[in-house]
């Protein structure tokens, strides 16, 4: 597996580098990827299908000059910034027969997830259906969300580690589909920063895996990532 930890200026940028992996892995067969990524600016990213406004506070994002970007996969509506760390995966369902099944998939890639966090030092439990929570509140601090293709999937998570958790409620409404354990509290009471070292987590991320730096990575994904791009802008 190929490792990626690149972060690039613009939301709009790292939102496209994740579909040109996914991509070059379906249609040219350049195999499994780990990236790591972290926004240096706040913004807001919808799922495939989501409402910006059922979802937002959209008078509140106007006035903060928040942008509002929407993702190519699925899953709920999130607020990225500083604090927050983003891992994606590209994994081949041939491969890893496991991930055919969407429930299997997201508990078994969640597993390799938390095993990786119990080795930076960090307890956390799945809760289905995509969720990562920590402590005896099970309080979330990890979504995740899938682009399923015919032969790879892309999945992707975020590891909320020193967040601003105030802008949550400051921007989101709260969401419509929510899952059991949430039992209906607020953003205050769900959401909650993980005591982990990012660095020291994407060592293990990348042990789990085994997924390593190639000698010379490919200048293709950078190229699709700016066509992309280009096209968000346009």
């Amino acid at each position: 597996m190929q490792l990626r930890d690149i972060s690039f200026p613009t939301p709009q940028e790292n939102i496209a580098f994740d579909e040109a992996l996914l991509r070059l892995a379906e249609k040219e067969g350049s195999g499994e990827y780990l990236r790591f990524w972290e926004s240096s600016r706040v913004f807001i990213v919808l799922g495939r299908t989501g409402s910006a406004e059922a979802d937002i506070h959209l008078f509140q994002t106007k006035k903060d000059h928040i942008p509002v970007l929407r993702r190519f996969s699925g899953g709920g509506t999130v607020v990225q910034g500083p604090g927050c760390l983003n891992y994606t995966l590209v994994l081949s369902k041939d491969k890893r027969p496991e991930l055919n099944d969407l429930r299997r998939s997201y508990q078994w890639i969640a597993g390799q997830v938390i095993e990786a966090l119990q080795r930076a030092g960090t307890e956390a439990y799945f809760r289905p259906l995509s969720d990562l929570a920590f402590g005896p509140a099970e309080k979330k601090f990890s979504g995740n969300a899938q682009r399923r293709l015919k032969k790879y999937i892309l999945h992707h998570g975020t590891i909320l580690y020193n967040f601003d958790l105030a802008l949550i409620h400051r921007y989101l409404r709260h969401p419509q589909d929510i899952p059991e354990y949430r039992r209906g509290r607020s953003h205050e009471d769900f959401v909650t920063n993980v005591p982990v070292d990012p660095g020291v987590f994407k060592n293990h991320l990348s042990q789990v895996f085994q997924a390593a730096m190639p000698a010379d990575p490919s200048t293709q994904e950078f190229s699709l990532m700016k066509q992309l791009y280009e096209i968000q802008e346009s």
